[in-house]
């Protein structure tokens, strides 16, 4: 089974299709370099091995270096991938790790569960400004994101003109308290569950459980087969229990431009 689904994540959900939303993306050798509002860089790649690494970090930071306003960029790396050397030549260059997350994947149909709410909370999906804002705002308060007033801009912008994305929140008393988004992925059996998080007096009481089986409803009636998830500590063992399984990890690299 984690056989099956890894192939099925790595040839549906790798290189153009991780580029689906961004401004501007371009193929260079065996890696794709994409720029996504709010002025977020992202490299992917698949089979490094016999490329000459540091050279190919060189040039991927060449293309991004000549491109006004990038604020970061991600080489986002996979566990099960072939790249012997890398992750050194990009510590090498300044790209520092952050967390590993697990690459979950699973059928949409064993999420779908009847998962009972506490009393005054409700599922609701955003959909104005005031209520894109409330949600942002929350998970970059879980997260410890400073820069979330603008992904909120960039998400804000991005529905305007895409209604293929959905954004679900939890709500108690008038105050967001946990929120996900629900990405189906265009040609393909996938829909990715992304941006969980649940305030922390809130955990623990079903609500991520039941914010998820509502996405999942959702993906099967946009006629998905498949969610994917890049999951912290706190939201895999929720999807494990739910049916989604550890199929590999991701490492994200991040490279700030120096200042000046």
């Amino acid at each position: 089974m984690i056989g099956r689904y890894l192939a099925a994540y790595d040839s549906q959900l790798r290189g153009r299709p991780e580029a689906a939303h961004a401004v501007d993306a371009v193929e260079f050798g065996p890696l794709l370099l994409a720029e996504f509002d709010g002025g977020r860089g992202f490299i992917s790649g698949r089979d490094l091995d016999s490329t000459d690494l540091g050279g190919l970090v060189d040039a991927a930071l060449e293309h991004f270096a000549s491109r006004p306003g990038i604020r970061s960029v991600e080489w986002k790396t996979r566990a099960h991938d072939r790249a012997t050397g890398l992750t050194d030549a990009l510590m090498a260059r300044g790209f520092e790790p952050e967390d590993a997350e697990s690459i979950m994947v699973g059928e949409a149909a064993l999420l779908v569960q009847d998962v009972p709410l506490p009393d005054g909370v409700e599922l609701r999906r955003a959909t104005t400004d005031d209520e894109v804002l409330a949600m942002e705002r929350m998970q970059g308060r879980v997260f410890g994101d400073s820069e979330w007033r603008s992904r909120a801009d960039a998400t804000m912008r991005r529905l305007r003109v895409d209604d293929s994305l959905q954004l679900w929140a939890a709500v108690a008393g008038g105050e967001v308290i946990s929120a996900g988004r629900l990405e189906p992925v265009e040609n393909t059996e996938f829909a990715g569950l992304w941006g969980g998080a649940t305030l922390p007096e809130w955990r623990g009481r079903g609500i991520y459980r039941a914010l998820t089986a509502e996405r999942a409803r959702a993906a099967l009636t946009l006629g998905k087969r498949y969610l994917q998830s890049d999951s912290t500590e706190f939201s895999r063992p929720i999807l494990e229990r739910a049916g989604l399984v550890r199929v590999s990890t991701t490492t994200p690299y991040v490279w700030t431009p120096p200042p000046g």
